[in-house]
């Protein structure tokens, strides 16, 4: 083998041995970097829980770009193809009626207005000291100052013209004072009756208040009415909510629309109500992410939400959740998700021995809509339609 062979050959091996280590330290540095989480702000948009710059910018992230399929499931597709294949489900129990438990349930606790209001009025005459003491305890009881005074002036025009004033009489002045301002003339029916198509319902709320859980409740309250029900998870910032959507859907044969975690919550509304139409169902929910109404981004964001549905459907309802329990707290959430998604009804969580009551005047004058739900505990079927004489009564009890 002459000298030249043997250089060839060397180079062949020198080259063979640099191509090998390369290759295994590629592998090596592969296994051993984790994967970049995507950051808020940059990949996606900032959720309830980040503290990112703002919202990217909406020109980037269209229907069209953030991979919503323009071909979708055959027309012929039905609810048992995009549900789960095996289901336990429930029967939800009617929703009719469900409002009478408030009643056990505030009697168990202190009731400010069967127990304290009540005893006011009926302690004997009625001096200016009494009557200031009964506006503060409506006062106290979340009714707002307009409201309380209207009472009052209410109260106190029956009471004068009365010749007996036993507690019988004085409970019935006072029921019908709070039935004319809980306004029974409202229609409290959550729509969704869309003819020949999917009524949307798209529910928003602060962090905290119960929205999944109430889009789940009210899943079963409109199966429990023999409609068919999909469920859209939009809230994709908060890891463990559409899963926590998907059993409630499990429960009780809902099928559930989901997306990546950290992915745009337009696109998987959009997603939700074309399954919907195209699977021939009732109505679609869908389910929001949490945020602070003092985010302005965030509240920009919740309103490309239901921009973007409305490319292809109507929203016939937009219920707001508030927490009964954050009393006046809850008025500024109201106006301001009022303002940006139009709030159609308003649903109140944790109206129970916790909850004053006067909220729920207090929040339909404030926005002009009415309650149209009340929750009244954990159960899953805890969620009433709101009926303006049981709520009364369940107060007075």
């Amino acid at each position: 083998m002459d000298a030249l062979t043997i250089v060839i050959v060397a180079v062949i091996i020198l080259l063979g041995l640099i191509i090998g280590g390369a290759v295994a330290f590629s592998r090596f540095n592969t296994k051993s970097t984790p994967a970049l989480k995507p950051q808020p702000g940059n990949d996606y948009s900032p959720g309830a829980g980040d503290d990112g710059p703002g919202l990217v910018d909406p020109a980037q992230k269209t229907v069209e770009t953030m991979g919503v399929r323009e071909t979708r499931a055959d027309p012929t597709t039905t609810i048992e193809e995009i549900a789960p294949a095996q289901w336990e489900v429930e029967v939800p129990e009617p929703a009719a009626g469900r409002l009478g438990r408030l009643r056990s349930r505030l009697a168990r606790s202190h009731n400010v207005f069967g127990k304290g209001l009540l005893g006011l009025l009926t302690s004997g005459s009625l001096d200016q000291q009494s009557w200031d003491d009964i506006e503060a305890t409506l006062l106290g009881a979340d009714l707002g100052v307009a409201a309380s005074a209207e009472l009052i002036a209410g109260l106190k025009v029956r009471l004068a013209q009365a010749n007996d004033l036993s507690e019988d009489f004085i409970r019935l002045a006072l029921r019908e004072e709070l039935i004319a301002l809980l306004n029974p003339n409202f229609d409290r029916s959550v729509h969704t009756d869309a003819g020949d198509r999917p009524a949307v319902v798209l529910v928003v709320g602060v962090n905290g208040t119960g929205k999944t859980t109430t889009v789940g409740k009210l899943a079963r309250v409109l199966i429990s009415q023999d409609q068919t029900v999909l469920m859209g998870a939009a809230d994709t910032f908060r890891a463990a909510a559409a899963d926590q959507l998907q059993t409630w859907g499990d429960r009780v044969g809902a099928a559930v629309v989901r997306g990546p975690e950290g992915g745009d919550p337009a696109s998987v509304a959009f997603e939700a109500c074309s399954v919907a139409k195209q699977a021939q169902l009732d109505v679609v929910v869908i389910d929001t992410a949490g945020r602070l109404h003092t985010k302005t981004g965030l509240m920009d964001e919740l309103g490309k939400v239901k921009r973007v549905i409305e490319k292809q459907s109507p929203v016939d309802e937009v219920l707001l959740v508030l927490d009964a329990t954050t009393g006046q707290n809850g008025l500024v959430q109201a106006k301001v998700f009022s303002e940006v998604v139009n709030v159609t009804g308003i649903v109140l969580t944790k109206l129970d021995g916790t909850a004053k009551g006067g909220i729920v005047v207090a929040v339909q004058r404030e926005l002009g809509v009415p309650v149209k739900l009340v929750g009244l505990g954990e159960g899953p079927d805890d969620l009433a339609p709101f009926d303006v004489n049981e709520f009364v009564t369940a107060l007075l009890n």
